[in-house]
């Protein structure tokens, strides 16, 4: 392996394609961790330049780094910088290669494109003058016609970022501060880039909607390899030690599930007191409490909050992750399915489906997919079925008078609530907030009978709109919660009376 001054080309180049090889030459780091070390220069708080030693937050992400990642973290733990000088050593290591890194803001690119800088001025003379000089080093943009490679920093600001370009490595920074429309500015991204391509979309949270939120929920289960990190895997976050005696039970909590010291509560104390409930937002502590909502969230987020953090497990999952089964059916048990209808299509909103146990209203299963009328019939008389035909409750509003008809005719299925002497539940203004409402009451009265993080999340973004009603907030869906909304309302109903007056079971 070549030292930082006898370093060339050819060596540079025979090194491209090991960047992420471990060896136990390297104390078992990788190339691309050994060429940093070895090779790039970054300021350090005092404001002198050093190697590019990689502390904690960014050997565990070399670890685990993947061609395809989303990374979620708390406030300056060193990523950004690390990304670049991954990627800056692609760039000069392979001919041919486009890498682009997105800021959200113009100031942002700027810092990001003085640390991009500062690995090229730092780099022995001779590469600099020799291999690796360039024809264009300004305006964000650094070419190395000998390599036919380039760098780009651009800001998330200029919708024609990227665009007319085929990019290797794609660094999405900050997503969640996106200006604009985040999703569309992403998409175009995206579409530039080829199927070997390295991504990584990084950000601190920013309320729980929005372009980066989605992709952090959608990441499980998909080729996107997740990555969190907490503030305290920063050392610098210390401050004076508390008192054992003034440790509070949340505190004794935190030092036992997370290793934190005396030093760390102290700091702990200082966010809460400088940031109040947004220190959770800024310094993240979790995957999913960080997330706070941005808007006036319907629902209490300290039940949210405390219910996310006790979750279990599915026990099985079905339709590539769309249902979750959590509790299996028991003989002589009663169960209800409620179905709240979408119009489906790859690109339309979900139907859901929530299974409660009739008797402790303890969510059992839930089913989230694009489906037609037809499709969300059969999938929903199947879980009917399975839940010792239970009572099935569909929203009969829009799409839902379809899918009643196809349970009736096509399926055959006839335990079905009726309404009024019809089949289904109407919801209008007058019935959707006490469903809400009821909602509502049981996430904080009976927080234990929810199981679907999903479902939670989607509590997290159902906020009051401008107008004045309730919804889920521009970028997220409600699907899971007006399902549930529905079952809770219509088993509050058979329960408080056997049968209510207006409602029946068959």
């Amino acid at each position: 392996m070549p030292d930082r001054e006898d370093c060339d080309l050819e060596e540079l180049l025979s090194l491209g394609g090991v960047l992420h090889t471990r060896s136990a030459l390297l104390g078992g780091r990788t190339t691309g961790a050994f060429l940093a070390e070895t090779l790039l220069r970054v300021r350090d708080r005092g404001g002198i330049n050093v190697p590019l030693v990689p502390n904690r937050v960014q050997l565990e992400y070399e670890r685990r780094r993947g061609a395809k990642n989303i990374v979620l973290k708390a406030r300056q733990l060193g990523i950004t910088t690390w990304i670049a000088g991954q990627f800056f050593l692609k760039t000069i290591t392979t001919p041919g290669t486009m890498t682009v890194q997105v800021a959200h803001t113009h100031d942002s690119a700027e810092a990001i494109f003085r640390i991009v800088h500062r690995f090229l001025d730092c780099l022995p003379a001779r590469l600099r003058t020799g291999v690796l000089h360039t024809s264009r080093s300004s305006a964000r943009q650094i070419v190395f016609p000998a390599l036919d490679s380039e760098y780009r920093v651009e800001s998330a600001g200029d919708r024609n970022a990227g665009r007319g370009s085929t990019i290797q490595n794609l660094h999405c920074s900050e997503v969640a501060r996106w200006p604009g429309d985040p999703a569309e500015t992403l998409a175009g991204l995206l579409a530039a880039m080829p199927v070997d391509g390295e991504l990584v979309l990084e950000s601190t949270p920013n309320g729980s909607a929005g372009c980066f939120y989605e992709e952090w929920t959608r990441a499980p289960g998909s080729p996107m390899v997740q990555h969190f990190f907490p503030w305290w895997w920063e050392p610098q976050y210390a401050a004076a030690a508390v008192a054992e005696a003034s440790l509070t039970a949340a505190e004794r909590l935190a030092m036992r599930e997370h290793g934190l010291g005396l030093e760390q509560i102290g700091y702990r104390r200082t966010l809460q007191e400088r940031f109040g409930e947004r220190a959770a937002q800024e310094f993240a502590e979790d995957a999913d409490t960080c997330f706070l909502s941005s808007g006036a969230c319907v629902f209490d987020a300290r039940a949210l909050d405390g219910r996310l953090r006790a979750l279990p497990e599915s026990v099985a999952e079905r339709l590539g992750g769309a249902l979750l089964i959590w509790l299996p059916p028991l003989p002589g048990r009663k169960y209800l399915v409620a179905v709240d209808p979408a119009g489906g299509g790859s690109e339309g909103d979900f139907s859901a489906a929530q299974v409660l146990d009739m008797e402790s209203g303890m969510q059992c299963a839930e089913l989230q997919a694009r489906l037609d009328t037809l499709e969300l019939a059969q999938q929903a008389v199947a879980l009917a079925r399975e839940y010792n035909q239970a009572l099935l409750a569909v929203e009969r509003n829009n799409h839902g008078a379809g899918v009643l008809a196809y349970l009736q005719s096509v399926c055959a299925y006839t335990p079905l609530y009726r309404q009024d002497g019809r089949e289904g539940w109407l919801t209008t203004s007058l019935s959707r907030p006490a469903m809400i409402g009821g909602l509502a009451a049981a996430l904080v009265e009976q927080p234990e009978i929810f199981r679907s993080r999903r479902l939670l999340r989607e509590c997290r973004s159902f906020v009051r709109l401008r107008n004045g009603k309730t919804g889920a907030q521009a970028g997220t869906h409600d699907d899971c919660v007006m399902a549930m909304a529905l079952g809770l309302s219509v088993r509050r109903e058979l329960m408080e009376g056997g049968t209510h007056r207006n409602a029946s079971l068959h």
